[in-house]
C-alpha cells in the first residue's frame, strides 16, 4: 500500500508550505527538513510515521528516558492515534527501565542508562510488554549537567525493534541547550523508524 506523498498539517503562526514526503526516502528525514526539530517540523514526522504505520497495518509502543513522554505526547495528538498507538513508557529512573522494561542491572552497571546495551534492552522489553509491532527507545543526557568525558552531554542513545527479535541501535551526539538536544532526540527517534519500516 502506498502513502499520499503530500501532509498537510494545520496552520500555525509560521505557516510552512505542505510537506512532500517523497525526498524523506530518497535521503535522510531530516535532512529532507533542513534540519528543522521546532513544533510544526516535529510534528509533521508525528503524522508522517502514523501514516506509514497505518499502511502497515502497525502498532507502536515507545520507552522514553531523556524525551520525558515528548514522542509518546506528539503521537497522540492526532485524530485517531489509537488505531496505531499502542502505548509509552517513560522510564525516567534505573529502576522503573528494570521494573517496567526489564533492564537488567548488570547491564546498567556495566554500560550505563546512556548505552546502546540499554537502549536495545528498553526497546526488547517494550515490544514484549504490548500488543505492539514494533518499539522504539531513547535514553539520553540532555543536560546541562551529567555529562562526562566518555558520555558528554548529548549522547542520545536509539533502539528499534520488533516482536520477531529484530534489533537495532544507534548513537547520536547533539549539540545545543537541553531543549534543542531533546527535540533532536524525538526527531531521530521518528525518522529511525520511518527509514526502517520502508526497508
Amino acid at each position: 500500500m502506498q502513502i499520499s506523498t503530500q501532509l498537510k498539517v494545520a496552520p500555525s503562526a509560521k505557516q510552512s508550505p505542505p510537506l512532500n514526503l517523497k525526498p524523506f526516502f530518497q535521503k535522510g528525514i531530516i535532512e529532507a527538513m533542513n534540519s528543522r526539530y521546532d513544533d510544526e517540523a516535529l510534528a509533521m514526522l508525528a503524522a508522517a510515521l502514523a501514516a506509514e504505520l497505518r499502511a502497515h497495518g502497525r502498532r507502536l509502543i515507545t520507552a522514553e528516558s531523556c524525551t520525558g513522554g515528548w514522542i509518546s505526547k506528539l503521537c497522540t495528538d492526532l485524530a485517531g492515534s489509537s488505531e496505531w498507538f499502542e502505548r509509552g513508557l517513560v522510564t525516567y529512573s534505573d529502576q522503573a527501565k528494570q521494573e517496567l522494561l526489564g533492564v537488567r542491572a548488570a547491564d546498567l552497571y556495566s554500560h550505563g542508562a546512556v548505552s546502546e546495551v540499554v537502549a536495545a534492552a528498553m526497546a526488547r522489553g517494550a515490544v514484549e510488554a504490548g500488543r505492539a509491532d514494533c518499539a522504539m527507545s531513547v535514553s539520553g543526557i540532555a543536560g546541562p549537567s551529567g555529562g562526562s568525558p566518555e558520555k558528554p552531554v548529548g549522547m542520545v542513545c536509539f533502539g528499534w525493534a520488533w516482536p520477531d527479535g529484530q534489533l537495532e541501535t544507534e548513537s547520536r551526539l547533539f549539540a545545543g541547550d537541553r531543549d534543542q538536544i531533546r527535540r533532536q532526540s524525538v526527531a531521530v527517534a521518528f525518522e529511525g523508524l520511518l527509514l526502517r519500516l520502508k526497508e
